[in-house]
């Protein structure tokens, strides 16, 4: 039996039956506190009544701003006697009411003394975080994730680590004079009794995550260690920075954020596009870490006062890692930002980038296939362009084809294509580069980005010569990069001339497959998209309840989203007509049926590839978005 199910195993058994006179759900205790009326209870339940998808009565007085989740929490804690488990997961809207009868009939059948907590945690009914949660709120521990809380070093240095970690607890801090320990089970008498010969009988008494409080101790563990490390010891610091290139190697990240603040070094790595907290150093070795590192760029580290950037290669196993680093003056220091490029991970076949299977058989018919024009690719910084550009010009790469690029750094070497890595510090700029380019005889242009007038009357220079060129832009939306065109002063009937298409993308973390289970968005979140209940009754939506996998986010690797835009008379008038973006986009989606970023993730969504929290989080929301079925219909999902 592991901690968290020992906890959940001492309190989650059969119902109590405790004081008889005692109220026995949650929403019996708020009206005998005052908190809610029997009026506003009749009125939740008229509206519970004509929901299509039936939700918890707590959920709906909430929604209704007649209570709030603190007088649920006092109300549950004042109660004399202890509520069931299973009753408070199903009242809190953490588990059907199916799913608890599923989970007594287990009990009761094993006859074996397994506990309703660990059945529920065996067959993925609930994720571990919500159960303690609620364990938790049960029995009126607070509860804490020491694992992202800053551990007093004074406490820690109490006991050894591995003591803490026998006993399974740790200190975390000092709260209203008293040390507040997290256990993994508030009920363990020997961990108990352990606190307290070290702590003395004085303590708060808190409830954790087994996972977080074993995070916890290393990371205590190697602070201690590294307090000890001198910023002259020249080996140790050059371990620590390899642990850290490594750490982020072996978590996939794509950067790594070496931050000084006023206390100490904070270090982030950017996975699956978003920034997890990895440690923290002494601030006393932030000058030799930053030295390290601008030794190995090759750049000046006598320079302090000005932003820097640079770039090193680390050999990997099988490969080779391209780092590029940039130096930015701060208030504490110089953070240090490293993008982590490996080569051989940027390569992918084009059917492998995400698009569905219509959007992708257009792209290459009526843009990628033809043999002259500006094909662009769009989207902020992280959003894969890079990675669709690769597999563009690996997918049309044949000996009959001469492709050259220009390409600030080259990412990844393709054999049979002339690429050029732009170098300023010994004048191979881009001007330079597209002056020449041209003069190479090519059949495709790869322009890295188009960042200046200069870069984009290139481009459309090329197309008009019966070039084909592809490269990337930094615009929200499809139609945003045409407006951006226009804004560079480029004449609109030039860019309706020579653009064929504009390929929009973002990057969604998908779904967890290990821990993926299936759940219902909150009418909140359909109502931010603009759907309500029946627009979605037969997606398939997924949630990732955290495991070790995915390192407890739910999330694991990311998935494309697209909206193509495919230029064909009607949006060729329209730009040399100066019309507005949104008539732009209106056209588009009138004549060319465009399908938006928004209406390509709720696609991928509904079929539990990624969550409406990623699609609210990373998608621009431009007009509503149309039914789904008619947009499964578009993209022939």
């Amino acid at each position: 039996m592991t901690p968290h199910t020992q906890a959940a195993a001492a309190a989650s058994g059969p119902a109590r039956s405790g004081d008889a006179s005692a109220p026995h759900n949650i929403v019996e205790l708020l009206i005998d506190a005052g908190d809610v009326s029997r009026d506003q209870l009749g009125y939740a339940r008229r509206v519970q009544a004509k929901l299509e998808v039936p939700r918890p009565i707590l959920e709906v007085l909430k929604d209704l701003k007649f209570i709030s989740d603190e007088q649920i929490k006092a109300a549950v804690r004042k109660n004399p006697s202890p509520m069931c488990l299973g009753n408070l997961l199903v009242e809190l809207g953490r588990i059907r009411e199916d799913d608890l009868r599923v989970a007594l009939t287990i009990q009761a059948e094993q006859g074996s003394g397994k506990r309703l907590g660990e059945i529920l945690l065996e067959r993925r009914l609930i994720d571990e975080r919500s159960l303690i949660e609620v364990l938790s709120l049960q029995m009126g521990f607070p509860y804490v994730e020491p694992d992202f809380t800053e551990i007093d070093p004074r406490l820690f240095l109490k006991a050894p680590a591995k003591w803490y970690e026998t006993h399974r607890f740790v200190p975390v801090r000092m709260d209203d004079g008293k040390p507040l320990i997290a256990f993994a089970d508030p009920m363990d008498k020997a961990a108990l009794n352990a606190a307290r010969e070290v702590f003395g009988p004085a303590f708060t008494t808190a409830i954790a995550r087994q996972g977080s409080i074993d995070r916890a101790i290393k990371r205590a563990q190697r602070t201690k260690q590294r307090e000890r490390i001198s910023p002259s010891d020249e080996g140790s610091i050059i371990a620590m920075v390899d642990g850290i290139i490594q750490a982020a190697v072996e978590r996939k990240a794509s950067d790594i954020h070496i931050e000084p603040l006023k206390e100490h070094i904070r270090v982030r790595f950017r996975q699956d596009g978003v920034l997890i907290h990895y440690d923290d150093f002494p601030s006393p070795l932030h000058g030799a870490v930053t030295n390290r590192l601008k030794v190995m760029c090759d750049v000046d580290i006598t320079e302090k006062r000005r932003h820097q950037g640079g770039r090193f290669f680390v050999d990997q196993a099988d490969s080779q890692l391209d780092l590029r680093a940039s130096f930015y003056v701060t208030v504490h220091g110089e953070k240090i930002v490293l993008r982590l490029l490996n080569r051989q991970g940027l390569l992918i076949h084009i059917e492998e980038v995400g698009m569905s299977p219509r959007m992708l058989e257009r792209f290459k018919e009526d843009a990628l296939y033809l043999p002259s024009g500006v094909i662009l690719i769009t989207g902020p910084t992280g959003s894969g362009k890079t990675t669709t550009v690769y597999s563009c010009i690996n997918h049309i790469n044949d000996p009959q084809t001469s492709i050259i690029t220009a390409e600030e750094p080259v990412e990844y070497v393709i054999d049979g294509i002339s690429q050029c890595s732009i170098n300023p510090r010994i004048q191979l700029t881009f001007e330079e580069t597209l002056r020449h380019i041209v003069r190479q005889d090519p059949d495709v242009i790869v322009i890295g980005e188009i960042r200046d007038n200069f870069s984009a009357e290139v481009a459309v220079q090329a197309a008009l010569t019966g070039h084909k060129v592809i490269t990337t832009f930094h615009t929200e939306d499809s139609i945003g990069g045409l407006v951006r065109l226009l804004n560079m002063n480029i004449e609109a009937f030039l860019i309706s001339s020579t653009v064929v298409s504009v390929m929009a993308q973002r990057l969604l973390r998908k779904v967890c497959s290990d821990c993926a289970v299936p759940y219902r968005p909150t009418p909140l979140d359909l109502q931010r998209l603009g759907y309500g209940p029946a627009d979605v009754a037969q997606a398939r939506f997924q949630k990732g309840q955290g495991c070790a996998q995915c390192q407890y986010t739910g999330y694991r690797g990311r998935v494309g989203i697209f909206e193509l835009l495919i230029l064909n008379e009607d949006i060729r008038n329209a730009i040399i007509d100066h019309k507005t973006s949104q008539e732009i986009r209106r056209i588009s989606i009138d004549a060319t049926g465009l399908t938006t970023l928004l209406e390509d993730g709720i696609v991928k969504a509904a079929s539990g590839v990624t969550t409406i929290e990623e699609l609210l989080r990373c998608l621009p929301r431009l007009q509503r978005p149309r039914p789904l079925p008619e947009l499964q219909r578009l993209l022939e999902v």
